[in-house]
């Protein structure tokens, strides 16, 4: 074994200052970028808040805004809009309506056409709202509501039926459970 050391050269130590320099140059970079993105959040702490007191305060919405709920609408003499032709159904993307159409009778006239929906359900599990279920309405049977609320406590009451969709929905801020935060 021999006793020797390692030494160092000059030329060792300047290099090793380098590297010294360029950890601290790192070193500030690291501390230069966190402190921009702390900006952001400093910047947000000053700012005005947005958030709502829903539901004791319900925003108004725009007068043209249909986000809502679906209605099936009726003609000025009763008769149901909606003729079964399943349109609807066909141009929903989500599979979330179904629709069975039936022939109307003399004795039974439910349409103004020829036939009428005998089943109409929508599932709003599934439903993403995006509205081509009334674009492709021939008759203008189907529309958006300004209602978004909706709530349900079951699977099964998450599909509304003919008879559901027919009435129109209640008022914003009357819908079951709302008082619970007033």
């Amino acid at each position: 074994m021999s006793d020797r050391r390692p030494t160092t050269a000059p030329s060792d130590r300047t290099g090793r200052a380098t590297t010294d320099a360029g950890l601290a140059w790192a070193v500030l970079r690291g501390v230069a970028k966190a402190v921009r993105g702390f900006s952001v959040t400093f910047r947000q702490i000053f700012r005005k808040d947005v958030t709502t007191q829903y539901p004791k305060e319900i925003a108004d919405l725009p007068p043209r805004a249909h986000i809502g709920r679906h209605l099936l609408n009726r003609h000025e003499n009763g008769l149901e809009k909606c003729i079964g032709c399943e349109l609807c159904a066909w141009a929903c993307p989500a599979d979330a309506i179904y629709v069975q159409g039936a022939d109307n009778t003399p004795a039974n006239r439910v349409s103004a056409g020829e036939r009428h929906a005998s089943v109409y359900q929508i599932n709003y599990l599934r439903c993403i709202m995006c509205g081509l279920c009334v674009e492709a309405c021939p008759t203008r049977a189907l529309t958006l509501t300004s209602n978004y609320e909706m709530a349900f406590e079951t699977r099964e009451e998450a599909i509304l039926e003919k008879w559901q969709l027919l009435e129109p929905p209640p008022p914003l801020g009357t819908a079951p459970g709302t008082e619970e935060g007033k």
